[in-house]
């Protein structure tokens, strides 16, 4: 055998030998290296319901804002107020006329939208196809703003998923106290930027000062209340069209208030965004715009000079408050609003009796595989458990590579890869004793049993594959976990049962010279 084969042997074996040390080191600091699921740690399992009637009517008001400034900006002095309940919205015009006038606009705006006028009261509800998609959109909206609040809280991977139309269930592992994360997960983070028509120092004041009565198109806000002090009350729109959907960015700047000791949150408006802005802006200096959020006064500061695309928030924060207000912001507000409908808390317990069951389960397993192989194939036998060995440690080593959660569907996956795994190891052996029982000499017995086994072995985990990503695209929680596995167990399966598995004979065979091995 040349020095250049033999060098490149012991490289190979060399390599498997640096895993193993490896593999021991990672074995025993296993929960440093790997995100376990809720069922094996505990943690918190919550299920929100989403408002989509909200979310229509936040369409509607966006719609219908639309068409009224259109018509403000085709010279209609009178612009008619609106109002909106129970999926409808409803515009009383001056006149028949002008009611006829904003029919047309509402048309020509949204073919879709259901426009019934009756004198000078106009109706709009959206179609049934259109409310049908936003209750998906407000789902799959809800759960993205979920995921980024959340990764950036850093409880780990996490679950995050529809159930049935309008819920979404949360999974915190490790996460016993969730007070926090709750916190996070209720707030809408709804940022609005409004007019303030007039403020007092308490709402009798204010609703006394319009005689006795909110003016339509108008609602009463009450400004935050921090360390102690009472907070003002505005009057503002019912509605507006710059809010937290034309956000860019926002941060927190530490000392960026005034006198520059005050935290605050700076924010970017899109470009759709900053042109509204500078048109509030200029058409209103010297009056106090509202800067809102969930339906709380933050600051009203006065508009001294013409603004575009930029602007801060200040209200006596401290660096922790003002960096979750940047987060959740910057994160984006539900497309509809969240109720708790559920929470159930899964002790650590539960999850270490689901551990230690699950180790059983793979000794056992092991055990059982290790007999079949050492009595079936004897020596050779020995060496296809060695290279399953391989395989469980591979199958951990992507899965924190990946940073993929182990949940205990997981391990069911993992034993069940480990149990289709030998099944390459006796494809080999089988076609290795047909040549050794037709004379052949080892080394040829052995190039042909893996040349002609590994098309079939191939085309067993090929197909095996296709399932399990159909199984992750498809399934969600519990079942991707169980696919992810599969998945990469597959992928294990093919590197030890075709390399190290022929690492191994090469090794007996060009290296050690050994001319019989019981199989």
């Amino acid at each position: 055998m040349t020095s250049t084969l033999r060098r490149t042997l012991f490289s190979s074996l060399t390599l498997w030998f640096l895993l193993t040390i490896i593999g021991v080191y990672f074995l025993f600091h296993l929960k440093k290296f790997i995100n376990f699921g809720i069922d094996l740690v505990g943690g918190t399992y919550i299920t929100l319901e989403v408002n989509v009637d909200k979310a229509y009517e936040n369409e509607l008001a966006e719609k219908v804002q639309a068409v009224l400034a259109r018509l403000k900006k085709n010279g209609a002095h009178d612009v008619p107020h609106y109002k909106i309940s129970h999926g409808m919205a409803e515009i009383t015009a001056e006149s028949e006329s002008q009611a006829r006038e904003v029919e047309t606009e509402l048309v020509n705006y949204d073919n879709r939208l259901s426009v019934d006028r009756t004198g000078n009261i106009i109706r709009i509800q959206l179609s049934s196809q259109e409310m049908a998609q936003m209750k998906k959109d407000a789902v799959a909206g809800n759960i993205n703003v979920l995921r980024t609040r959340l990764d950036k809280f850093g409880v780990g991977e996490i679950t995050i998923a529809a159930q049935g139309e309008n819920s979404i269930i949360i999974e915190l592992p490790n996460v016993h106290n969730p007070q926090q994360a709750k916190a996070m997960i209720g707030k809408a983070a709804l940022l609005e930027l409004k007019l303030v028509e007039d403020s007092a120092d308490s709402e009798e004041h204010l609703i006394a000062r319009h005689h006795g009565h909110i003016p339509d198109g108008f609602i009463i806000l009450h400004g935050s209340e921090k360390r102690g002090r009472r907070g003002e009350v505005y009057l503002v729109p019912q509605y507006t069209d710059l809010t937290g959907r034309l956000l860019k960015d926002a941060a927190m700047d530490p000392a960026g208030g005034k006198f520059g000791t005050e935290p605050v949150v700076r924010f970017q408006l899109k470009p759709e965004g900053g042109e509204k802005f500078y048109e509030l802006s200029s058409n209103n200096l010297g009056k106090r715009v509202a800067i809102i959020v969930d339906n709380i006064v933050i600051t009203a500061p006065v508009l001294q000079s013409v603004i575009s695309d930029q602007g801060e928030i200040t209200g006596d924060f401290t660096v922790q408050e003002a960096q979750e207000l940047a987060m959740l912001l910057k994160s984006g507000a539900f497309v509809a609003p969240v109720a708790f409908e559920e929470e159930r808390h899964i002790g650590p317990s539960l999850g270490q009796e689901s551990i230690r069951q699950g180790l059983i389960a793979c000794a056992v397993g092991l055990a059982l595989l290790f007999v079949f192989s050492v009595v079936v194939y004897k020596v050779a036998g020995l060496f296809a458990f060695i290279v399953l060995l391989y395989n469980m440690l591979l199958i951990l080593f992507m899965l924190a590579m990946l940073g993929a959660t182990l949940t205990l569907p997981g391990i069911a996956g993992m034993i069940l890869t480990i149990g289709m795994a030998i099944d390459a190891s006796i494809l080999i052996y089988e076609r290795i004793r047909e040549e050794l029982a037709d004379g052949a000499s080892l080394a040829h017995a052995v190039n042909v049993g893996f040349s002609g086994a590994t098309a079939v072995i191939l085309d067993a985990n090929i197909t095996h594959f296709i399932v399990a990503v159909v199984l992750y695209k498809l399934g969600a929680g519990p079942i991707q976990g169980f696919a992810v596995t599969m998945i990469i167990g597959i992928i294990s399966t093919l590197v030890t049962g075709l390399v190290l598995l022929k690492s191994i004979f090469n090794f007996l065979i060009n290296t050690l010279h050994v001319k019989t091995i019981k199989i």
